[in-house]
């Protein structure tokens, strides 16, 4: 992938559809997939989470089997929790993923925005950063796919070891997770890996100094461009107004138990609205509407991915494949046809 290539993707957390049972909904999961290969999707991401509504503790199982099923849509992780995982293992799977599907795997790595397999795997929240930080390293030169001797605190020291299988490619396509933290941001550059920025709240245009940043530092390694990405929430109807009466219900059921948990303002009507506006960051709407949002984050970015995070904890699988649809048949090519044109 090049700097250049425009990409258009879906994410999901795997939240259970209202009314499904917890292995019902990782079935329905799979269709998702299957259905956004036909919409035209270009990539279809499921990130790691640990909850009752979100129980996606293996995405790259689900990934295999939509893998099967599919010919020509990337598949990887909406963000994989690194700082709890082993490194040699996460490449491991994903590089499984990459053989099953034909080289179409990818990966985005994160320090976990939710915390809740810290204490499931038995690791200390006051080493958040540094458990990132040394886990993102070693998964940096396991990318090169040669023999790696590394040393770190967190995990047994390899000495010439090389891991296996390798890549279609030779080098699997990576990515960090960036949600609010210039450090990550320097990370991704200094270890040759692409940014995805996750903008969950607030005016895109804010996140406009990563970016600068991302690239300032990427001229400073002499290394090549690399892309940049977008990865925010939304859902999409026929009409703004279905769009936003079916959405905010759900959203306020999930941002404000997010809210309870650490410790944020719980949002409401008014502050819905405002997100959902065209400074915000919720993509809801109609095709032309969130389209033409998407061409504005992107252009502002300098970015070239979209992956919209749809889908919210119950909202009816029916209303899930028709907002892939949308997005596959009307929001990516409405996209692209804005960016040509300026």
């Amino acid at each position: 992938m090049t700097a250049t290539t425009l990409t258009l993707g879906l994410d999901t957390f795997g939240d259970v559809p209202d009314s499904a049972s917890q292995p019902e909904g990782i079935r329905l999961l799979v269709e998702q997939g299957v259905h956004a290969e036909s919409a035209g999707v270009d990539y279809f991401g499921i990130g790691e989470h640990h909850t009752a509504e979100m129980p996606l503790s293996a995405p790259d199982l689900v990934l295999a089997a939509i893998a099967a099923r599919t010919e020509r849509i990337r598949l990887g992780s909406a963000v994989t929790v690194l700082s709890t995982d082993d490194p040699v293992r996460v490449f491991q799977r994903y590089a499984t993923l990459d053989a099953l599907s034909g080289g179409r795997a990818e990966v985005i790595l994160g320090r976990g925005s939710s915390t809740e397999s810290f204490p499931l795997f038995g690791f200390d929240l006051a080493d958040y950063d540094e458990l990132f930080a040394e886990k993102a390293d070693l998964f940096a030169q396991l990318r090169e796919e040669k023999p790696v001797t590394w040393t770190g605190k967190f995990r047994p020291a390899l000495d010439g070891i090389e891991v296996f299988p390798h890549t279609t490619s030779g080098a699997l396509p990576t990515w960090i997770g960036v949600g609010g933290t210039p450090l990550s941001v320097v990370r991704a550059a200094q270890h040759g890996l692409s940014l995805m920025l996750a903008i969950i709240g607030g005016p895109a245009a804010r996140f406009r100094p990563f970016a600068e940043l991302y690239r300032q530092t990427l001229k400073h390694t002499g290394g090549p461009d690399l892309p940049i990405g977008v990865h925010s929430p939304g859902h999409l109807a026929e009409t703004d107004a279905i769009a936003r009466e079916e959405f905010f219900p759900h959203y306020l059921d999930a941002f404000g138990r997010a809210a309870r948990q650490r410790g944020f303002r719980p949002p409401t009507r008014e502050s819905y609205e405002a997100e959902v506006g065209p400074r915000g960051a919720l993509y809801v709407g109609s095709p032309e509407t969130v389209a033409t949002k998407i061409a504005a984050t992107l252009r502002q970015l300098g970015a070239t991915r979209f992956d919209l995070k749809y889908g919210m904890a119950s909202l009816g699988h029916e209303s899930l494949l028709r907002a892939i649809d949308l997005y596959g048949r009307e929001v990516a090519p409405r996209v692209r046809e804005l960016l040509s044109t300026h």
